[in-house]
């Protein structure tokens, strides 16, 4: 890899950063995994509610310093007066601002976007918050949960018949994290053509009904309201986790070649014929009697003996890994996705790394650590946020 500058694409940017807990500190993550300086600030009496979130490592969240790699710290009262003088003096040499409040407060702060755009033109208001800021619910509070509830995606998610369940990573909170990074990268290259900075207003149930995907595209051609499959796809067949000897295998068959494939694999080539399966939308109507199919070969053998078939064959398969086995993966390894912080308190923390690989830029195995409460506060007022 060669670098055209230090650090990443976003050398040189500087963000404020007022978000916490997840949505908005995942998105200034992303910003400072492409380089740029993110200026993280904390509310007086202990900063963002994560530092409190385990599990620890030597009294130190392990939560939070995953979310919070590479950022600064400063404690600012912004309803004292030093503290908005400080926070002034930050905003003059940013170029992004983002936030995560409801809707309304950082107007009560004085720090609304019309007052902001008015004093700093060029600066770039990002607000990623539960409903947004114009609607009837705008001014409710939000959390991961909520937005999956309301967002529809944990109506798709379980078994048929079986309770309502939560996606188990904090989708609603992520998704919205990366679209607000994607908008910040966005007007931040409108700015090099106008010279003029916008806001973005993004609202963490918007998200949820945009990643809806299959799910809407169903219910406007047929009216059909989507309920949970398991682990099947609504529209491919085979798509979904069988059985096998010693567990599970995922298969996944998108059209009739592939599939014709995996029959021969599987010792069966003439269901690859049988009427019943020999189109997509056949196996669509026929996906239990092809479930049995299936399950009556693979749980004959081990699920390692399936995936080395298939692997052979060119079938898209894969075990179902749990963290353990994800950690393991040594495509996971090549990939760079475990990286390290050295922290003065905990030690050497491994953490997920950057998925964005980028041909102009290294992808350091060691990050920069998270922050201590206020630990830049020197760095950052003597340098004025530039």
């Amino acid at each position: 890899m060669t670098a055209d500058g230090p650090g990443g694409p976003l050398a040189g940017v500087t963000v404020i950063d007022l978000t916490r807990v997840l949505a908005g500190p995942y998105c200034t993550l992303v910003l400072a995994d492409l380089g740029a300086r993110v200026i993280k600030v904390e509310t007086p009496g202990g900063g963002d509610d994560s530092r409190t979130f385990g599990p620890f490592i030597e009294g130190k969240s392990a939560y939070f310093m995953s979310i919070n790699r590479g950022k600064e710290s400063i404690v600012l009262d912004l309803k004292d007066e030093a503290g908005c003088s400080t926070f002034e003096d930050l905003l003059a040499g940013a170029d992004v601002l983002v936030e995560n409040f409801r809707a309304g407060t950082m107007e009560r702060l004085g720090y609304g976007w019309e007052a902001l755009h008015a004093r700093y033109p060029r600066l770039i208001y990002a607000a990623c918050s539960g409903f947004g800021h114009t609607g009837p619910y705008a001014g409710r509070p939000a959390y991961d949960v909520v937005v999956q509830a309301m967002g529809g995606i944990m109506s798709l998610t379980g078994q048929p018949g079986g309770p309502p369940a939560r996606v188990g990573s904090s989708v609603g909170d992520i998704v919205a994290g990366l679209f607000t990074a994607i908008g910040v990268n966005g007007a931040l290259y409108r700015r090099t053509i106008t010279g003029e900075g916008m806001k973005l207003d993004v609202s963490m149930l918007d998200c949820q009904v945009a990643i809806l995907e299959n799910a809407l595209a169903r219910y406007f051609a047929s009216g059909e309201v989507p309920g949970p499959l398991g682990t099947r796809h609504p529209s491919i067949t085979p798509f979904q986790a069988y059985a096998t000897a010693d567990g599970h295998v995922v298969i996944s068959a998108g059209n009739n070649a592939l599939f014709a494939r995996l029959c021969a694999a599987l010792g069966r080539p003439a269901l690859a014929e049988d009427a019943r399966f020999a189109e997509n939308a056949a196996r669509n109507a026929n996906i239990d009697a092809l479930e049995a199919e299936f399950e009556a070969i693979l749980t004959t053998q081990p699920t390692a003996h399936w995936l080395a078939l298939l692997e052979e064959a060119g079938v898209p398969c894969a075990p179902i890994n749990r963290v353990d086995d994800v950690l393991a993966d040594p495509q996971v390894a090549a990939r760079n996705m475990v990286i390290r912080a050295d922290d003065p308190v905990a030690g050497e923390v491994r953490m997920a790394g950057n998925p964005i690989k980028l041909s102009a830029y290294p992808d350091p195995e060691e990050r920069p650590p998270a922050p201590g409460l206020d630990e830049h506060r020197p760095l950052i007022t003597d340098g004025g946020g530039s």
